[in-house]
């Protein structure tokens, strides 16, 4: 009697309808197939995934207040009202020279489109108050942060032998035609001085003719207008009256009648210089030391990166050809497109070559048709995860990706039980339809339990909070879809292959068919390529080489592959499972069981002790190779810019010197116009060095900066993509960089990178609370220069974020004697303000652009303390209707000082920070815990608070979260096995299989001395607790399921005990017969992840279509995802060897412990420990 007659048959009904209705599953396969890769294809391209925060700005401009009067007049009532709204997480502000920026961050749970109603709400509602300042230039700007459009994904620069006008004049015609795509959100032009009509007063002669500013001003308003008139009807018809009186011209500007009194005209052009001209300037730009205008093109929120780069090319590439003359240089920096297309691509090749290994591997355990019957299972998993990511509105990114990556190997697992358990009862006798319905019914609810843990841990990494869990959230969303579709391929598509194609006879490929396929397919193939090569078609060329290389594997699958895999499983494979089976008949006799297991623990507390007696570097995100490094200049406060652009031209001799090394260069000769060589060094390191002095020049890590910085400057070098670099690494670069700017006198200059991973902030950054403003910044320098003093190494440049030394110049106002004279304060504050910062009066229209008409005095007046001191305050006064004047020194005194450079806000606390990087980027954590140790020392004022937070707080933060969402994975895995097996023991023994696998990556780490990356080792970890639990799951079911056979052959209800021998026998033959799977499950997993892990980049696409496979090894993707890989190989390796020997021994021991402890319910059959009893529930 066969086993098919005395055991009943398990059948899962999903998957026999799957099996019965062949031709339907077939078909929505194909269609799966075909909405897959619509949605692949379509799905937009981006290198980080788009991430909205719930961030909003407050904006507001009063010119001519310092910082204290701004946080008085304007921070404070706005944040008065601001601080009522509910949801708010941190209230920042920062207040500078007529400026105040507030900065509110809402927890994530708010809606942005709710937070910015509420903002605004507020913002009126402080407005309204009677005290706060009317004459505001503009409204204060209430706007929600949307990073993905602020920054530029591409700037195109624009220089040559020609006038800045003209470069800006072919800028804007690029401007309006790029704005124009539909990829394009907006194109700012930088590096061009902004144009004005300036009425400049003579001072001299506005007095003599009794003239005040607010004269000119109204004069100028009132002459520039249009004005509707209505409608008169004339003849039956309405026609439209309309006064046009915009300026037209120069000539009509100066010819303005200012004031007429007896017959005594004064026009504009007596007592004004009239001109068209560039405002002062804000910013110069320059790129390899030459002026250079520069557009920042921003895409819309959403759309596919790689296509607005394509569109921006092509429109670039349209104006070099019709527009630019041919000896305008015109360069592309900073393009995103190119590290999002390096990466996709990298992720993309990492995935084939992933498939390319598992399907390998499969064939040499399963044979060539079952391997594809498994490897198949990969793309329709993730053919059906695009259609739901895509559904989901997800674009294709690098978390995304990586997460198919790491998805690899854990796709083929359900394929591999179904297929494996198919075969087996195919090779037993079944056939197939039915070996197909018993396989799945038979590990159905197992891998369906296997597939639920693995998804379980990721769960708790969905309540991850801040921007972190923004940002990493798409990874166990990835791997949850993924995992799911994997298992409608398991249970749906699977076993509907099987049943219609699985073959047991292994008689090899035919000959026959060998050499006329594969000889069509390989001279077929030949044929297309040449035809392709020759005719300059590379569709033929690239399907001529597949065609040849498909050719080439049958021959070889033919003669050497399939050979190979017969002989690996049936004398290879048979002896390593009959050599396995001695192993576990060993390890489970006498008390080996005991001490195998006292051991493995031992073992775990070992390696732990390992990582106290050899550190790991302790990171907070990888160190990655720098895709630019910024090089920040910045000069005491109050520098004037053309000194700041000074300072920087020695910083950039500098930098260049630099990139000057000749192991950074190549020697190109050029052949000139008269036929002579010249010879030049080509940097092949560099893609551009791009110099920025005044605005944008902030950086960008700390958050986006909207005051002036005439004191500040930016060199930023960007660098070749990874591949390019000949394996120099950039890092290296970036340290000999920072040693050749040290040592400028007078100037603060910082040297940093890109990041690998969302801004949390300076490495070393101390918060000071109080009140005092000055007392603050004080403190600041005293905790600056102790810290300075105590010379830890590699804290590159400690700072305050707040200056003491602005120059100021307060006038003080004789209140008495303004009274006396009927002058009031505002009167001499808007005497002094509009003749040295000027005041916008209207706007002048040429063609289709407006530029601003701005009233100010003359240079030689406005730059002169004296002049400006004297200058008189002309008004009409109210009691006799008699003009006066009053000089302003009259009335009030100028007095020089300094004074701080902004006022900082933190949830309405004055704050100040002292900050540095570290430039040992992996010594950051050991660093930074000197630091804090050093300031223990420091003898603390009670006026203030003091708290490190920056990088280091958000570490804390992200690794207590982290932590406890393991422990939450954990608990999740126990749950859902507890309620697979209704036990409370078994569960017990598969999660300890979780914890004992860190002894595979705490040796790992160790041995390999590898850095502990919080975000990317942590996450790895609680991703290995999915991975570990799937084989120990299968194979406990199984030992459950050999026992409940051995029951039913004994004759015992399945409540009675088996005897131990039976139990032991059990233990043998399940591990016996699942070391394949096991085996199988983890080499394919990490295999999948071995390309990422290594670095190993082959393009498959070139590899055909140009014969170039650009092989590389290393790369960013490695760099921010290898430890996170090597964190799964490391324990997976080590926790497959407790599956196949730890796992029955603990079964073995659970079994004795209960044998020999829990009370026996029912008939006893025998007294000893072999004979058949009632069996406890725990193991039922």
């Amino acid at each position: 009697m066969s086993n098919d007659n005395v055991f009943p048959e398990k059948r899962f009904g999903i998957a026999s309808w799957a099996v019965d209705n062949r031709a339907t599953v077939m078909v929505l396969s194909i269609l799966i197939a075909l909405v897959g890769w619509n949605a692949y294809t379509s799905m937009p391209r981006e290198a980080f995934p788009e991430v909205v925060t719930p961030e909003i700005f407050v904006s507001t401009m009063y010119p001519g207040n310092a910082p204290d009067d701004m946080e008085k007049l304007i921070t404070r009532p706005l944040e008065k009202e601001i601080k009522t709204i509910t949801g708010i997480d941190e209230i920042l502000s920062t207040s500078v020279q007529g400026f105040s920026t507030i900065h509110i961050k809402f927890d994530f749970n708010v809606k942005p489109s709710e937070a910015l109603r509420k903002v605004k709400d507020a913002v009126d509602k402080a407005k309204a108050d009677p005290d706060f300042p009317t004459d505001l230039p503009a409204e204060p700007s209430v706007f929600e942060m949307n990073f993905s459009e602020m920054m530029p994904v591409m700037n195109l620069n624009l220089s040559g032998d020609y006038s800045i006008d003209q470069l800006n004049k072919w800028a804007e015609q690029l401007e309006d035609k790029l704005e124009d795509l539909e990829t394009v959100n907006k194109v700012e032009i930088r590096g061009v001085p902004k144009k004005e009509l300036r009425i400049s007063l003579d001072l001299p002669k506005m007095e003599a003719r009794e003239l005040s500013f607010q004269d000119v001003a109204s004069a100028v308003q009132q002459e520039n207008v249009s004005i509707s008139g209505g409608e008169v009807l004339v003849d039956g018809l309405r026609r439209t009256i309309s006064v046009n009186g915009e300026f037209t011209s120069m000539d009509e500007v100066r010819g303005i009648i200012v004031k007429q009194e007896n017959l005594d005209i004064v026009r504009l052009g007596d007592i004004a210089d009239v001109a068209f001209t560039f405002v002062e300037p804000t910013s110069y730009a320059r790129e390899f030391g030459q002026p250079v205008v520069m557009l920042d093109v921003i895409k819309r929120s959403g759309r596919n990166l790689l296509v607005a780069s394509d569109s921006i090319n092509a429109v670039l590439d349209r104006f070099k050809r019709d527009v630019f003359p041919k000896d305008l240089t015109v360069t592309i920096t900073g393009d995103m497109s190119d590290q999002t297309r390096t990466q996709v691509d990298e992720l993309e090749n990492s995935i084939i070559f992933g498939v390319l290994l598992v399907v390998g591997i499969l064939m040499f355990f399963l044979g060539l048709r079952n391997a594809i019957f498994v490897g198949i299972a990969i793309p329709m998993s993730m053919l059906l995860s695009f259609i739901v990511l895509n559904a989901m509105g997800y674009t294709l990114n690098m978390m995304v990706l990586f997460s198919l990556v790491l998805a690899l190997g854990m796709l083929v697992d359900n394929g591999i039980v179904v297929i494996e358990n198919t075969h087996r009862l195919m090779s037993e006798g079944q056939s197939p339809i039915r070996a197909a319905k018993n396989g799945i019914g038979e590990v159905a609810w197992p891998i369906i339990a296997s597939t639920a843990t693995t998804v379980a841990v990721f769960i708790p990494l969905l309540m991850w909070p801040g921007i972190m869990g923004e940002f990493m959230k798409f990874l166990p969303i990835t791997l949850m879809v993924v995992l799911s579709s994997s298992l409608f391929v398991g249970l749906i598509i699977n076993p509907m292959l099987a049943a219609r194609y699985m073959q047991v006879e292994q008689n090899g490929p035919s000959r026959f068919l060998t050499f006329k396929v594969g000889g069509i397919m390989t001279v077929g193939g030949l044929l297309f390529s040449l035809i392709g090569h020759f005719g300059g078609n590379t569709f033929l060329f690239t399907l001529g080489n597949l065609a040849f290389a498909f050719g080439l594997f049958g021959y070889l699958n033919h003669y050497f592959l399939y050979p190979a895999s017969v002989r690996f499983q049936t004398i290879t494979m048979p002896r390593v499972e009959e050599r396995y089976r001695l192993f576990l008949v060993w390890a489970l006799k006498g008390k080996r069981p005991r001490w195998m297991f006292i051991g493995t623990i031992g073992l775990l507390f070992f390696s732990m002790a390992l990582t106290a007696i050899f550190p790991l570097n302790t990171l907070f995100f990888p160190v990655n190779q720098p895709l630019y490094v910024n090089v920040f200049i910045e000069k005491p406060i109050g520098t004037d810019i053309n000194s700041t652009d000074a300072t920087t031209r020695e910083i950039e001799r500098r930098v260049f010197a630099v990139l000057a090394d000749p192991k950074y260069n190549d020697n190109v000769t050029d052949t000139l116009p008269d036929g002579s060589t010249a010879q030049r060094l080509e940097n092949f390191m560099v893609s551009s060095v791009i110099a920025q002095v005044g605005e944008g020049t902030s950086d960008p890590m700390a958050g986006p900066s909207f005051d002036a910085t005439p004191h500040k400057a930016r060199v930023q070098v960007s660098f070749v993509k990874y591949a390019e670099r000949r394996g120099i690494n950039s890092l290296d670069v970036m340290e000999a960089i920072r040693e050749a700017v040290r040592g400028v006198p007078g100037v603060t200059v910082v040297v940093d990178k890109d990041a690998a991973g969302p801004p949390v902030g300076k490495a070393i950054n101390l918060e000071i609370k109080g009140d005092d403003v000055l007392a603050l910044i004080e403190e600041g320098e005293k905790v600056r220069a102790f810290l300075k003093d105590q010379h830890i190494d590699m804290v590159e440049e400690l700072k305050l974020d707040v200056e003491l030394g602005k120059p100021e110049m307060p006038i003080v106002i004789d209140r008495a004697k303004a009274r006396r004279y009927n002058v009031s304060t505002w009167a001499i504050g808007d005497a002094l303000r509009t003749g040295l910062y000027g005041r916008e009066v209207s706007t002048y229209k040429q063609g289709e652009d407006d530029y601003p008409v701005n009233i100010r005095l003359k240079d030689e007046y406005r730059y002169d303390p004296e002049v400006l001191a004297g200058m008189r305050v002309t008004f009409r006064d109210q009691t006799n209707g008699q003009i006066r004047q009053v000089p302003i020194s009259a009335l009030a005194t100028p007095t020089y000082t300094s004074t701080f450079s902004a006022v900082k806000r933190k949830d309405l606390k004055r704050m100040v920070q002292v900050q540095s990087n570290v430039t040992d980027e992996f010594q950051k954590d050991p660093v930074v815990k000197k630091v804090i140790a050093a300031f223990e020392g420091y003898q603390k004022d009670p006026r203030f608070t003091y708290e490190f937070t920056g990088e280091l707080k958000e570490q804390a933060k992200q690794m207590s979260f982290l932590s406890t969402a393991l422990l939450i994975a954990v608990f999740l895995v126990f749950l859902i096995i507890v309620a697979q097996f209704n036990s409370a023991a078994i569960p017990g023994i598969i999660v300890s299989s979780v914890v004992f696998s860190l002894i595979g990556v705490f040796l790992g780490l160790v041995i390999f001395r590898m850095e502990f990356v919080i975000m990317m080792t942590m996450v790895g970890i609680i991703s290995l607790a999915g991975v570990v639990v799937n084989n120990a799951i299968v194979l406990v079911d199984f030992m459950l399921l050999l026992q409940s056979r051995r029951k039913a052959e004994l004759g015992l209800s399945q409540e009675q005990r088996l005897p131990m021998a039976d139990v032991l026998r059990s233990i043998e033959d399940a591990g016996a017969r699942r070391l394949r799977p096991v085996l199988l499950t983890a080499i394919t997993t990490v295999l999948g992840l071995i390309p990422l892990a290594i670095g190993i980049n082959i393009n498959f696409f070139t590899l055909f279509s140009d014969l170039d496979p650009q092989f590389t090894l290393g790369g960013d993707n490695t760099v921010f995802w290898g430890p996170m890989s090597w964190t799964v190989i490391f324990g997976l390796v080590f926790a497959t060897f407790l599956t196949l020997v730890i796992v029955p021994v603990m079964f073995l021991l659970l079994t004795k412990v209960l044998y020999r402890w829990v009370p026996v319910r029912g008939q006893m059959t025998g007294g000893d420990e072999g004979a058949a009893t009632a069996a406890p529930p725990a193991l039922g």
